[in-house]
């Protein structure tokens, strides 16, 4: 495991969950578990020394079901990995975390709820960004950034949880629902869905950050879900992983490309 990166929000999450934990959460995958701390892939298959890391205008908050951070194939951990600015809070009924609630209202922030518009009134649908609205908070530093950051809020779950989620929770009324329209289908090979339309977490804030301006990490993250996806793959498969296909060349190309440009 590369340990250069401290654990982030998802990784947090995941320790805070297994403490809670009265039984061991077993994954698939080894046939001890043995697993890496820092990408949950079988040692042999790590990649975290090919993680990226790509500053962004944009911040994501994840608000994850209850299983979804103990999950090995779970992507919001990949966009945890890319964004830095990611925050993950687990979702409960019947209370709501104040960590939450402080993001979504910290001045620097302009929140959207991703979600499907056609579940949605159409009133609070939107389908393009909002213009950037001055920050009014009079205790922001004389020379921080005046508009504010568009603030992605995720729902990492599955689709019926994820709907079960967007009705049970209150404080998100607020806000407007960004609905996407991706034109492709989706690339994400680890679980099923009935329909091919409907994307991964991570391919959501990829079409989020490239609705953001964030188009270099949008592609960053589009090559490292492919990486992941093929060494957790060819670890359930007990493969060896080619780290010369097209995949990696790719995800390295763009990190050679992130090294030699001014960071935001």
């Amino acid at each position: 495991m590369n340990t250069t990166y401290p654990p982030h929000a998802v990784s947090r999450l995941r320790t805070a969950r297994l403490a809670r934990s009265t039984r061991p959460f077993l994954a698939r995958g080894g046939p001890h578990g043995e697993r890496c701390g820092g990408c949950r892939l079988i040692l042999s298959h790590c990649i975290c020394a090919l993680r990226p890391v790509v500053p962004t205008r944009a911040g994501v908050c994840l608000i994850m079901a209850e299983h979804e951070a103990l999950k090995p194939s779970n992507t919001g951990w990949l966009i945890a990995d890319v964004v830095p600015d990611t925050m993950a809070f687990g979702w409960a009924r019947t209370e709501v975390d104040p960590a939450l609630l402080a993001v979504l209202t910290d001045p620097q922030w302009q929140p959207y709820v991703v979600f499907p518009g056609e579940f949605v009134a159409p009133e609070r649908v939107i389908t393009q960004l909002l213009p950037a609205q001055d920050i009014t908070d009079s205790t922001a530093p004389a020379n921080a950034n005046t508009k504010k950051r568009p603030l992605f809020i995720l729902l990492d779950a599955t689709w019926p949880e994820a709907r079960k989620i967007f009705k049970k929770s209150p404080y998100l009324e607020q806000f407007p629902v960004l609905s996407l329209l991706p034109e492709q289908l989706s690339r994400y090979r680890l679980r099923r869905s009935r329909r091919d339309e409907h994307l991964c977490t991570s391919e959501v804030a990829g079409l989020c950050l490239q609705l953001a301006g964030d188009v270099f990490a949008a592609q960053t993250l589009e090559a490292y879900l492919d990486v992941f996806s093929e060494h957790y793959l060819r670890a359930k498969q007990q493969l060896k992983v080619d780290r010369e296909d097209a995949f990696h060349q790719r995800l390295r190309a763009l990190a050679a490309a992130s090294a030699s440009t001014p960071q935001i």
